[in-house]
């Protein structure tokens, strides 16, 4: 019983820590961004009304790094531990420098090349020192898609950053979910990391729904972030139950997955590369058919919860009911697909306004 309180005040403090020092800091970076002209211009791809500060990310990361970096003192970690985390660290902090340099830079950014190789380059860091997918064989397959989902997941939760509140809350949603499932196990800096960006992004959603003090959380922060929830979701084992347990990721992730890959087949069947911008996502779509921001927001997180809890349940049912779930989750992204593809983004062929 002692354990457990202790370890719920641990929990406590990784939410919390982060969710109060983001508070603080996204309104001061967002200072410092206007000061420095470190702001999204609106342009023909992006449909924001006014220039707006983008470094959110950068609170998000202070907020998850300086509350990791208090834990390790505060607190004894498991043997190989810190290894993991830093590694973590390590690439974390790649992907944010990345995403930033990206920002800083726009409207030309850096090119699709350099920051795929830049990208692909951290995963094989990360792989090479052992944080891989561990259920699949032979060894070099794993190698292989692990490095995969690592540049997968980061781009994913990149490219779903397209609305206020949208990225963000699938983050918390995400690495709650991952929370929930990794709890009962030893991988505590799985839980940590789970519970501290859960916070950070918390305390970033108040200022990106906010009109008077708003702010993007940019590459910087979507990439940081879709790294830590790729990282995270391979530091635990899912299920004893049945096999496919450990697929529970793909539900947790669904959103951003989903998003990445309608996105990119509706481009290339209008003969667009994947890597353009369009209207194609799955939440503008739903604007478009008449539903408000905030709804299509709403809708989105309370669909995001249901399949988080779906990923547990399959941690914890029968082989047949795991099979069941699978079906009538893979159905209903296939209806809400047929029913989005059919609504007309490009009234008129207009110029495309979205911002990936």
């Amino acid at each position: 019983m002692e354990i457990l309180f202790i370890n719920s005040k641990l929990y406590l403090i990784s939410f919390f820590m982060p969710l109060a020092l983001s508070l603080l800091l996204n309104p001061l970076f967002r200072l410092i961004s206007v000061k420095m002209g470190f702001v999204d211009v609106p342009s023909s791809i992006k449909d924001h009304k006014k220039p707006t500060p983008h470094i959110g990310g950068l609170a998000i990361a202070v907020s998850f790094a300086l509350t990791l970096i208090f834990l390790r003192f505060y607190t004894s970690f498991p043997t190989g531990t810190l290894r993991n985390l830093r590694i973590m660290f390590i690439g974390a902090s790649v992907l944010f420098a990345l995403g930033f340099l990206d920002d800083i830079y726009k409207p030309k950014g850096l090119s699709v090349k350099v920051k795929f190789f830049i990208q692909f380059l951290t995963a094989i860091f990360v792989v090479f020192y052992g944080i891989k997918i561990n259920f699949i064989e032979p060894n070099y397959l794993a190698f292989i898609i692990s490095v995969l989902w690592i540049v997968g997941i980061s781009n994913a939760v990149n490219i779903i950053d397209i609305m206020d509140g949208l990225s963000a809350s699938q983050i918390i949603i995400a690495s709650l979910g991952f929370l929930l499932i990794a709890l009962p196990s030893e991988a505590i800096y799985v839980n940590f990391a789970s519970a501290a960006l859960a916070g950070a992004a918390f305390g970033f959603l108040p200022y990106n729904f906010s009109k008077k003090l708003k702010i993007f959380m940019g590459d910087s922060g979507s990439l940081f972030c879709g790294f830590l929830l790729a990282f995270i979701a391979m530091g635990t084992k899912y299920s004893d139950i049945n096999v496919l347990g450990v697929y529970a990721p793909l539900f947790i992730l669904a959103i951003p997955i989903y998003d990445t890959v309608f996105v990119s087949i509706m481009r290339m069947r209008r003969g667009q590369s994947p890597f353009m911008g369009s209207r194609d996502h799955f939440a503008i779509r739903l604007e478009t058919a008449g539903f408000s921001r905030h709804k299509v927001v709403l809708a989105t997180v309370l669909f995001s919860i249901l399949l988080s809890f779906t990923a547990f349940l399959i941690t914890q049912v029968s082989l047949a009911w795991g099979i069941l779930l699978y079906f009538v989750v893979g159905g209903e992204f296939l209806l809400l697909s047929a029913a989005i593809s059919k609504v007309n983004v490009y009234p008129g062929n207009k110029a495309q306004r979205t911002q990936r």
